[in-house]
């Protein structure tokens, strides 16, 4: 069973940045847990000063197939569609920032 095809029963979400020289670039949250930060040890390594070294964590609920981001404390912050957030459900679309970086929440249909 392939991680990305277990997960959201036929649907997957994706982070793609939107900003600061790798617009384009895409992020598959094939896991149930996401850990995005400037650590080199996160799933999704950022080089930007304003993000900490684990600063936020997107999950994925099995149950009722959603994604949510979680801020881990940190000091400047989670966005989703310019509010700070300290806990969301993300929705299709969504944007999302954190520290200059902004990302594109993208829910995508995986081929069978």
């Amino acid at each position: 069973m392939g991680a990305t095809e277990s997960i959201a029963g036929g649907a997957r979400g994706a982070l793609v940045i939107r900003n600061g020289g790798f617009e384009g670039m895409t992020y598959e949250l094939a896991s149930p847990e996401t850990l995005i930060g400037r650590n080199p040890s996160t799933d999704i390594t950022l080089l930007d000063e304003g993000i900490s070294r684990e600063h936020a964590l997107v999950l994925f609920d099995e149950g009722t197939g959603s994604y949510s981001i979680e801020d881990l404390q940190s000091t400047n912050g989670t966005k989703v569609n310019g509010k700070r957030v300290r806990s969301a459900v993300l929705c299709d679309g969504d944007e999302i920032q954190i520290g200059h970086t902004l990302f594109h929440f993208v829910l995508r249909a995986s081929a069978r």
